[in-house]
């Protein structure tokens, strides 16, 4: 048996998204093995991004700096804002490296049984940076899901009023996926989405 501490750091650990109790266990054993080195590393980064850590109040993604790195970046092109519902979302985009604009973080998304309402989300920070001008593009990046493409749907409305394109993410077949794998809604999207060839 481990001591109460340790036990509180393998409990600490599990809780992190991807990591079980017998995981986390591994990771506390590693740390402890290396506690001279990756165990101090670790305690230092946490410690630092803890007291240094700052929503953006441009987008709301979170950094340690406000604006964020993001937001800071004069080469990013200030006329297209990608629309997403979660800090993660954001970070999965911007690891692709295919979108040069800027973001805006939602916070969540639309949903009667969760009792999310549009005032409880970023909605109305959207409005205000697009409202100031100089946005042509509007991306709306939301998932996939019911919730999503009402959240998407709502913002699509809102944004009627203002000179600006609006877009959204496809969706449809993965690359790599295989017909008889997916499901009816996936398919139904692909075909509707259909482009010409060449």
């Amino acid at each position: 048996m481990a001591s109460q501490e340790i036990e509180a750091l393998a409990g600490a650990l599990a809780r992190l998204p991807g990591l079980g109790p017998r995981s986390a266990r591994r990771a506390v054993l590693w740390l402890i093995k290396r506690r001279d080195t990756a165990l101090d590393q670790l305690v230092g980064a946490l410690q630092v991004v803890r007291d240094a850590l700052v929503e953006c109040e441009v987008c709301g993604n979170v950094d340690t700096t406000n604006p964020c790195g993001i937001c800071a970046d004069p080469r990013r092109d200030p006329r297209a804002i990608c629309v997403v519902e979660e800090v993660a979302d954001l970070w999965a985009l911007d690891r692709a490296r295919l979108f040069t604009g800027r973001y805006h973080v939602l916070g969540g998304r639309l949903s009667a049984l969760e009792g999310v309402r549009p005032e409880d989300l970023a909605i109305a920070g959207l409005l205000t940076r697009v409202a100031a001008g100089g946005i042509d593009e509007v991306v709306l990046a939301m998932n996939a899901t019911l919730e999503g493409q009402t959240t998407a749907h709502y913002i699509a409305e809102r944004l009627e009023a203002y000179p600006v394109r609006l877009t959204q993410l496809a969706h449809g077949l993965p690359v790599g996926g295989e017909l008889d794998y997916l499901d009816e809604g996936t398919l139904a999207q692909a075909l509707r989405a259909r482009r010409p060839i060449g």
